[in-house]
């Protein structure tokens, strides 16, 4: 099965949850969603980027190609929130051209299922 190339060493900018994904003000349908299905607010940002590195592991990526800047990659991860609940977390990456590492570009709640190795 395909993991996300070098999770491991996968940068998720607490910005990109804390300014956007995570913020009210900035995206209210998605700050909402994290809030509600899972428990996370800008107040605990780094759990969910704990989570999110922590189940990179257990989880497929697929690739989407190269954009012009890098390969994109798209992994949908089965994550249980900081209330209990559990819910399917779509996030984006990119591994830049000159680069490595893969960099998170985009995360939310999904209604996608989760593809787990077998």
């Amino acid at each position: 099965m395909n993991m996300l190339p070098n999770f491991k060493q996968a940068v998720i900018p607490a910005e990109k949850l804390i300014k956007y994904s995570l913020n009210i003000e900035k995206d209210y349908n998605k700050a909402t969603t994290f809030r509600l299905a899972l428990g996370y607010t800008i107040n605990n940002a780094h759990k969910l980027i704990e989570n999110i590195h922590h189940n990179l592991e257990n989880h497929v990526a697929a690739h989407k190609g190269n954009n012009g800047f890098g390969e994109v990659y798209e992994c949908i991860l089965k994550i249980k929130g900081e209330n209990g609940k559990q819910a399917n977390v779509l996030t984006s990456w990119i591994i830049e051209t000159g680069t490595n590492y893969p960099r998170l570009t985009n995360v939310y709640v999904t209604k996608k299922k989760a593809r787990e190795p077998k």
